[in-house]
């Protein structure tokens, strides 16, 4: 087997399987060190700033990844033009990796320079600090190549058909040939960050998830014992 062919048909199949399993297992046996650990409790001022900066950046970053490449391109065709998809693409992640990538550089300098919170910090908390924050300068180190493709927007078309096709098992790594190393490069620290997240701090994206399904359930009918409530009665509460 081709080290490329493992590369990139094999190892993202390995990463999605260890992201699933491993954020399971961890789940079922150490729910306690589900959590982000976040040091805002032990400094806030300016660096609350870094921290939105961080937090929103990634967060439009990994939406746009998700909706814009998985997107098929016949259903976003009768809208918008491959190229001018490309150009959107550019600006406004360009914008929130810059902001996302100055975020997590003084969120980085603070857990070093800051003597409270390197001690109550981790290796593994700066480590997949650096990995976020090399990640993000691969992804601006694309825009240069992104802004000389876009006319036919030939990469994006490329590296959207692949990973729908791992989306879909039907992996072809044979396209990516024609790829800029920095987009090959990106897309496997992507799926590394994928493997060692249940690992990490990074578990407790999961959270935002459950979050969001918290605010969107239904109301739970609670009887009060305290109220003189006539028999038959339910007062709705969110418990």
């Amino acid at each position: 087997m081709k080290l490329e062919t493992f590369l990139f048909v094999v190892y993202p199949y390995i990463c999605l399987s260890v992201f699933l399993m491993g954020s399971l297992a961890r789940f079922d046996r150490d729910q306690y060190t589900w959590k982000s650990d976040s040091s805002l409790l032990l400094r806030r001022g300016a660096m609350n700033w870094a921290s939105n900066l961080f937090h929103y950046g990634i967060l439009f970053l990994l939406v746009g990844h998700t909706l814009g490449l998985l997107t098929p391109h016949w259903m976003y065709e009768p809208l918008i033009s491959a190229p001018h998809k490309q150009l959107l693409a550019m600006v406004s992640g360009g914008i929130a990796g810059a902001a996302c990538f100055v975020g997590l550089t003084m969120l980085i300098y603070r857990r070093v320079a800051d003597p409270r919170i390197r001690l109550t910090s981790h290796r593994t908390d700066l480590a997949i600090l650096i990995i976020l924050w090399v990640q993000l300068g691969l992804g601006l180190t694309t825009l240069p190549f992104s802004f000389v493709q876009r006319e036919n927007a030939h990469e994006m078309l490329i590296l959207a058909n692949y990973l729908q096709g791992i989306a879909t098992f039907r992996p072809d790594a044979a396209p990516l040939e024609a790829i800029a190393w920095p987009f090959k490069v990106h897309m496997l620290l992507g799926m590394t960050i994928f493997f060692l997240l249940p690992f990490s701090r990074l578990v407790h994206v999961w959270s935002g998830l459950a979050s969001i399904a918290y605010v969107l359930r239904p109301y739970q009918l609670v009887r009060s014992r305290r109220l003189n409530v006539p028999p038959g009665q339910n007062l709705p509460h969110r418990t």
